[in-house]
């Protein structure tokens, strides 16, 4: 018994020998302090990289939010620019004569009568008064919004721009048109607001020149019906203005058919006005000229 245990003793000691004869063995029991070859990639967590500072995040994104707003700002008015140039120079009284062109027979008949009919030229004879299309000074962008300049403005309406002759300083005015069959309210009589508005607007006009920043407000209108208005028919406004007080401008006027020498004119409509300058005249300006 005792001599199979010295036999056991002596094949593990020979073992031992064998086994630490081996180099990598001898690595293992034995480390050194050189690295290892790595032939796996490390599982182990890394370090994040470091993060940009709340405000440089904040500082970034509202850097790219004022320059996208910019672009798109930009973008957007674009379009209003001719519009803008428009309104800051806008056509003097001679270049409007030359802004309208007929489009159509109908309207080169009517435009042919009034730039020939006698009270025209009666009326261009007359040094002290200033002729022009003040309808075609409101800017192109602005007429779909103006209703004698833009809604009433064409075919069956009022065929071509009102022919106006204005006094200097704002003491009368005479205008000139040509009224549509589209423009009724009984069938084939002119409707009596549009003669209404024709007035207002008229009547203003006529004592613009008058007031300190050439503009006015209607601040009382009375009108006087006469006869009723034929559609499809000549007429003619004349307006005078009666007194002037500082802010405050009264004007008289009527519509009148037009006629020729030697005719009398049937009144149609009579009306006495009062305008007013408003305080912000001077902001109203900007939008589009009135004389």
């Amino acid at each position: 018994m005792f001599a199979a245990r010295v036999r056991a003793n002596a094949l593990a000691r020979v073992r031992c020998r064998q086994l630490t004869a081996d180099p990598n063995i001898n690595l293992v029991l034995r480390p050194t302090r050189q690295p290892l070859p790595r032939r796996f990639v490390s599982t182990s967590p890394t370090a994040d990289p470091p993060q940009p500072s709340i405000f440089r995040r904040v500082v970034s994104v509202a850097a790219f939010g004022i320059v996208f707003t910019a672009l798109g700002t930009a973008m957007a008015a674009a379009p209003a620019v001719p519009a803008v140039r428009e309104v800051l120079n806008p056509p003097t009284d001679e270049e409007t004569l030359s802004m309208f062109a007929p489009a159509t027979e109908h309207e080169r008949e009517v435009e042919d009568f009034i730039q020939n009919h006698p009270l025209t030229i009666a009326m261009r004879a007359k040094e002290e008064f200033a002729e022009a299309r003040p309808h075609l000074k409101i800017p192109p962008a602005y007429r779909d919004y103006n209703l004698t300049g833009g809604t009433l403005m064409g075919p069956g309406r009022f065929v071509v721009p009102p022919v106006t002759f204005a006094e200097q300083g704002g003491k009368s005015l005479v205008s000139i048109s040509y009224l549509g069959d589209e423009l009724c309210g009984h069938p084939g009589i002119i409707h009596g607001g549009l003669l209404a508005t024709i007035l207002d607007e008229g009547l203003a006009r006529c004592c613009f020149a008058a007031l300190p920043l050439k503009i006015g407000m209607t601040a009382n209108l009375n009108i006087n019906y006469r006869a009723p208005a034929p559609a499809g028919s000549y007429v003619v406004l004349k307006a005078t203005t009666t007194k002037v007080e500082g802010r405050k401008a009264w004007v008289e006027g009527r519509i009148e058919t037009l006629v020729g020498e030697g005719e009398t004119p049937l009144v149609l409509a009579e009306a006495t006005a009062l305008f007013v300058m408003p305080k912000q005249a001077a902001l109203m300006l900007n939008v589009y000229p009135t004389t």
